[in-house]
């Protein structure tokens, strides 16, 4: 990392270059093994083979008779054939284990098939007669049995190690009895902002000095964190004195069992710095400029071993960087890939300008028009570029990338857009 512990005084640091220090110095977390119900979205690292063949056991797909078709002949709705039952098999009560010649069995859906039984009869087919029943219609031999091992053979590779496990894998592996699986964990991130002035928003209105704010970024990056996959420790607010902040980090350490601290203020050139004016000393963590707006004031380093993003103040600086730098490197302790959202193309609806030098991330809402089989996005920007205007960052659905040396784009250009939100599922 350059420069640990001291401001950057040369050229700013590009996005692609702080994010390259930042990924550097993180790697994946060492796996755990989870049960099922935790590892929905983790990245496996084992193959999980099968240790049983699914089906069990051939069983029945209807509710119905197991019969031997050959004792049914051609039956039909004027000429039907009459049998007697011998017994019923429901499923997980297999009571009655072979089907007699010349009789059938009452069968569940699911239940196993009894010896001797090559078809299944649906109820339909019958006048569902308890002792004897009348069928009117014989099945082909194998028809409504669901064979032993059809769907998967002991043996089988189920999952392969990399793969993120979703619900139809997690349901896989629970129907074969696998009730645990070495996955990699989800990152525990401690979260807080910094500022005297902050308060907490169950502070009453009423309650709320002249000179405060209420605490959104401690949340919005909470938030963040937890969209990211990882799991939020939301600490709340530290007061601008560098000692309170320091013994936040110390608890921390002592307590164990968080992968990350993620501070929102006191990263810039102010005389209340209070992030900066703790950690610089140390010679761990690097602060400096980055060629970027909003989110220019940037740090990041290590505190005995435990990784720190340092992030601006204002929230909508404090949110796109989190978007881009801290997003991609929890991701890469998760082992997820890719660990950046990926930038598509849009065409601009409305002129926008850009400062020289820095690349611009506007906020804006995306339109999507399909024309036959081709699919178009259009970007509409949203508000001004304050990065105080969270007002903005709510109503939009993307940040319109605007590169360091473009400082006009004209309604119909092209650009790129990082899309916020999985259209899916419309959050």
């Amino acid at each position: 990392m350059a420069e640990p512990g001291a401001d950057r005084t040369g050229a700013p640091l590009t996005v692609e270059q702080h994010l390259a220090q930042v990924l550097a110095t993180v790697g994946p977390l060492e796996p755990v093994r989870l049960p099922l119900d935790e590892v929905r979205d983790l990245v496996l690292v084992e193959d999980q083979v099968a240790p049983l063949s699914l089906p069990r056991f051939t069983n029945s797909a209807m509710d119905g008779y197991a019969v031997r078709a050959a004792d049914l002949g051609s039956p039909s709705e004027a000429a039907p054939v009459e049998l007697r039952v011998a017994g019923e098999v429901g499923a997980g009560q297999a009571t009655t284990r072979v089907v007699p010649r010349g009789e059938v069995v009452k069968i569940m859906t699911g239940a196993p098939v009894p010896d001797g039984a090559d078809a299944v009869v649906p109820y339909e087919w019958t006048d569902r007669g308890a002792t004897t029943v009348r069928i009117t219609r014989a099945p082909a031999v194998g028809a409504h049995l669901r064979g032993a091992g059809e769907d998967v053979t002991a043996g089988d590779l189920l999952v392969a190690a990399g793969t993120r496990l979703g619900p139809r894998h997690v349901g896989l592996l629970a129907s074969c009895g696998i009730a645990t699986v070495p996955v990699r964990p989800r990152p525990v991130v401690a979260v807080l902002s910094t500022g005297t002035e902050l308060r907490d928003p169950a502070t009453a209105l009423a309650d709320l000095p002249d000179d405060a704010i209420y605490d959104g970024n401690s949340y919005l990056l909470a938030a963040a964190v937890e969209a990211a996959g990882a799991t939020a420790l939301r600490l709340g607010l530290v007061a601008d004195e560098p000692q309170a902040f320091l013994d936040v980090l110390a608890r921390l350490r002592a307590e164990g069992g968080v992968h990350a601290v993620v501070t929102s203020g006191g990263v810039s050139q102010g005389d209340f710095d209070v992030v900066k004016a703790a950690l610089r000393p140390l010679g761990t963590v690097w602060f400096g400029p980055v060629a970027m707006q909003p989110g220019k004031p940037q740090g990041f380093g290590h505190v005995e071993g435990l990784p720190i993003f340092t992030l601006p103040g204002n929230p909508v600086s404090s949110y796109v960087s989190t978007e881009l730098f801290v997003r991609p490197a929890l991701r890469t302790m998760m082992g997820l890939e890719p660990v950046s959202r990926p930038l598509v193309d849009a065409t601009l609806t409305e002129r926008v300008t850009s400062p020289p030098g820095k690349r611009q991330f506007l906020r804006g809402t995306v339109s999507v028009r399909a024309d036959g089989l081709e699919v178009a996005l259009s970007v509409s920007p949203v508000g001004g570029s304050g990065s105080h205007l969270v007002g903005d960052l709510a109503a939009a659905d993307a940040l319109i990338v605007v590169p360091e040396d473009v400082t006009v784009l004209e309604p119909g250009s092209a650009v790129q857009v990082v899309r916020l939100t999985r259209p899916e599922e419309g959050l």
